[in-house]
Parts: C-alpha cells; sequence; structure tokens
C-alpha cells in the first residue's frame, strides 16, 4: 500500500482545475508520507497534450490512457481504468474531484475494490488513530475532513483496514501551486488501454458532448460581494451588483438567498456551493452559519455588514459594520465611485 494516486479530469485536452487542485494537495500528503505522488488520466487523442498541465504539479508517475471511446467520459471503461490500476498499483490513498464525474465514478471503485469513500471533503490530514474497540493502533490514516449532519458538526472520518483510502473534494476547496522543477523529474506512462477496458465496457456511447462556459468567474473573483437573508428581498440585490461592478468584483449569495429565490444556484457560496478564496469578502446580511463559513472562511479581508452584532459571522470578520445593508451599502457604492480609478 504506497503511494497517493489522483485522479485527473479533463475536457477535451485541458486539465480541469480541480485536479490541478488536488495534485497539489495531494503533493503534501505525500511528502508527509514519504511516498510518490502517481495521477492517473484518461481520453481520446491525449497524448502529448496533457503532461505539460499535469507533472508541474510534483507527479512522480503519470499514467496517461489514450483510446477511442475514453472521452467524453462514459462511466464502465474509466471504471475499468481505475480498478485494474489500483490492483495493480495498491495506493494507498486516491483523490478525486467532487464533481458530477467524481460523484459517479468514486463509488463505482470504492464499491469495486471494497474500500471506503468519503465525499465533498473539506480538508485532508495525516495522523494516527487508535481504535478504541479493538485496542489497535494505527499510523498515518487520511484524516477525511467534511460538515456532517446538516453541516451542525465536524465530522473526522478515517478508514483503518481498507484501501485505497478514498475522497472527493470540491473544486475551489484546495489551492493549486507549481513546484519548481517538478516536471524535469516525473515520468509519464502509456498503458495499453485494452489491458485494462473490457470491450463491453465500450457499450455505451456519448451521441452528443455539450459544455457550456459560466456566466462569471465567482471562484477566481479577487473581490467577492455577497448577500444573505437578511438582504430583506430581491430589490436590494441590484444594490450588491452595483458595489461589485465599482469593486470589480462578483455577487455571491448564501443558501437561505438562493433559495428564496432572490440570486441565481450558481452564485451560492457554501457548504453545498462554491467555495471562494478572495483578497476581500463583503458578507451583506449574512447570519454566518457554518455550512456558509465552510465556504468562505479563507478568504483574506472578511468584512461583515449586520445588523446584528452577535452574528456567528462577526467571530470570523476581521472588520464589522453595524448597520442594516439599506443604509451602509449605497454609503459605499457613494464612496468608492468617488474615489476609485
Amino acid at each position: 500500500m504506497n503511494n497517493v494516486f489522483v485522479y485527473i479530469e479533463i475536457e477535451g485536452t485541458v486539465v480541469q482545475e480541480v485536479s490541478q487542485e488536488l495534485l497539489t494537495k495531494g503533493r503534501k500528503l505525500a511528502n508527509t508520507l514519504g511516498v510518490e505522488l502517481h495521477a492517473v488520466v484518461a481520453g481520446t487523442d491525449i497524448k502529448g497534450k496533457v503532461e505539460d498541465q499535469i507533472l508541474p504539479y510534483g507527479v512522480d508517475k503519470l499514467f496517461v490512457f489514450d483510446g477511442e471511446g475514453l472521452f467524453p467520459y462514459t462511466s464502465a471503461p474509466h471504471t475499468d481504468i481505475l480498478v485494474n490500476l489500483f490492483k495493480e498499483e495498491q495506493p494507498q490513498i486516491c483523490l478525486m474531484g467532487a464533481t458530477v464525474i467524481g460523484r459517479d465514478l468514486g463509488p463505482r471503485v470504492s464499491s469495486s475494490l471494497t474500500s471506503g469513500l468519503t465525499a465533498d471533503c473539506t480538508e485532508l490530514e495525516i495522523g494516527p488513530y487508535d481504535d478504541a474497540k479493538s485496542g489497535k493502533h494505527y499510523d498515518n490514516l487520511l484524516y477525511q475532513i467534511r460538515p456532517a449532519f446538516g453541516g451542525n458538526i465536524v465530522a473526522t472520518i478515517v478508514n483503518p483496514d481498507h484501501r485505497p483510502q478514498m475522497a472527493t473534494v470540491r473544486s475551489g476547496v484546495m489551492q493549486k501551486a507549481v513546484v519548481a522543477h517538478a516536471s524535469q523529474r516525473g515520468i509519464t506512462v502509456y498503458p495499453e488501454v485494452s489491458k485494462y477496458v473490457s470491450p463491453e465496457a465500450f457499450v455505451v456511447k456519448v451521441l452528443d458532448h455539450h459544455v457550456e462556459a459560466a456566466k462569471h468567474n465567482l471562484k477566481g473573483a479577487p473581490i467577492v460581494v455577497a448577500g444573505g437573508y437578511g438582504m430583506g428581498c430581491k430589490e436590494n440585490f441590484d444594490m450588491l451588483f452595483q458595489l461589485a461592478k465599482v469593486l470589480h468584483g462578483e455577487v455571491g449569495g448564501s443558501r437561505a438567498a438562493v433559495d428564496a429565490g432572490w440570486l441565481d444556484h450558481d452564485r451560492q457560496i457554501g457548504q453545498t456551493g462554491v467555495t471562494v478564496h478572495p483578497k476581500v469578502y463583503i458578507a451583506c446580511g449574512i447570519s454566518g452559519q457554518i455550512q456558509h463559513i465552510a465556504g468562505m472562511q479563507d478568504s483574506g479581508i472578511i468584512i461583515s455588514i449586520n445588523s446584528d452584532p452577535d452574528a456567528p459571522i462577526n467571530r470570523i470578520a476581521d472588520y464589522v459594520i453595524n448597520g442594516t445593508v439599506e443604509e451602509v451599502v449605497p454609503k459605499l457604492i457613494k464612496y468608492y465611485k468617488q474615489n476609485s480609478k
């Protein structure tokens, strides 16, 4: 049970950002364990086109499966690839994105290998574990940390006896970073697809594949103006869009605001939405439930505008403005219009 594996998602020949974020985290986990970081990618006509997007993140060995029928993604061939490769390589950890693909592929692989899978992790660490029932002590287990019971607690889940330890992580939770001179040491292998995938796996064929670009760049915005149920109504969100325009930022919101129909679902920030890491996060009328905080707590500067001085979000805010959004936000818009370049 040796190395750390990351499953790489691609769109055509473009590696998805969530996979690069997981490679960065995987590199840190591998360093802690003193093992190698391996990656596996499968697609059609990708040889020589994806390596430079993967190796710089500290990958020691990259498995590239290139063949007809591997893109667009379908469940069976990708499951065959991972299951048979993992039987050979015996990894101790496997990480995937908590995406449409990862949520389909992860359970299939873990079920076939009778291992465990923790979905939507917000943090991954290495540590010991003492089993009170059996009296056994375990070293170097993967702590799979995620909110549970509707976000009311943060659970740390371990898998002592089955391998690989599998976890999915949503895009934006981890931060990606290339490793200096990493691409000079990593090696790439090109296994024969037919040795890993049965002909029956290709019985399902995708007739049409369409990807629509995101309408906004909430995840990559340096400034995020977010509104909660305390905004009062949908019309008040117009103020937030005005403020965001002046600041060259993006608008987001809490689940309560989205559920009320005041904001589009793809702007939801939190445990069941998008995770953001802006330089400045302005929370307007947001109480600060743990589900929302999970999606923005790593922001550089947090500013809370709230009429409730005891709102939970004020505890993590760097600056608190006590007042209603109707009073405060128009003043901010007026000030920044007059003073911004």
